[in-house]
């Protein structure tokens, strides 16, 4: 059983990769790292009336169309699961206003409400972590050994980078609770 001391040490953190950006652009790849450790990471099934493409952000990604229609799970299933995963939590995001735009998309093509609360890490990070955020990502990113930019990937990055940052701000997680950056 997850605590709230260690929900607050490790907060479930969503990240998604989408077609570009704009009110025209829609999410192609979903990563999470919830609170336990469990990762979900799936590519997005766009919808028929989901055309809107960016190069630019296709460059970053390395994910392409055609990828997606082939690979990519349908948006119901998608949403089925990380209900499942995220059943009455709050998950956090580093970049709230596009991934809730994302979220929202995705789950109103799929018909369906989430189950868990999309939130913005600054509603539990401190102003302290906040002015690290940037050095102390960075160094996660050197530690972790991640060269891809992707949903997982990203979500992995964020929590560590607010347990990191925590610790650098001089505060230990609550309850003594720690998980290696490795």
């Amino acid at each position: 059983m997850i605590t709230n001391k260690q929900q607050s040490a490790f907060p479930s953190i969503l990240d998604f990769e989408a077609s570009g950006f704009g009110s025209e652009s829609y999410p192609i790849e979903v990563g999470v790292v919830a609170t336990s450790g469990q990762r979900y990471c799936t590519l997005i099934r766009p919808q028929r009336d989901w055309i809107h493409w960016s190069n630019e952000a296709a460059r970053i990604h390395q994910i392409s169309r055609n990828s997606l229609v082939q690979f990519g799970k349908d948006v119901r299933e998608v949403c089925v699961e990380m209900n499942m995963l995220l059943k009455d939590s709050t998950v956090y995001s580093d970049a709230w206003t596009h991934d809730n735009g994302w979220l929202i998309r995705l789950y109103h093509a799929a018909t369906m409400a989430p189950t868990f609360k999309l939130s913005p890490i600054e509603a539990i990070a401190t102003e302290t972590q906040l002015a690290l955020w940037d050095e102390t990502k960075l160094q996660v990113q050197r530690n972790l050994g991640v060269l891809r930019h992707r949903a997982s990937s990203d979500a992995l990055i964020i929590q560590q980078t607010f347990v990191e940052s925590r610790r650098l701000a001089g505060r230990k997680p609550p309850g003594g609770v720690s998980r290696a950056i490795s």
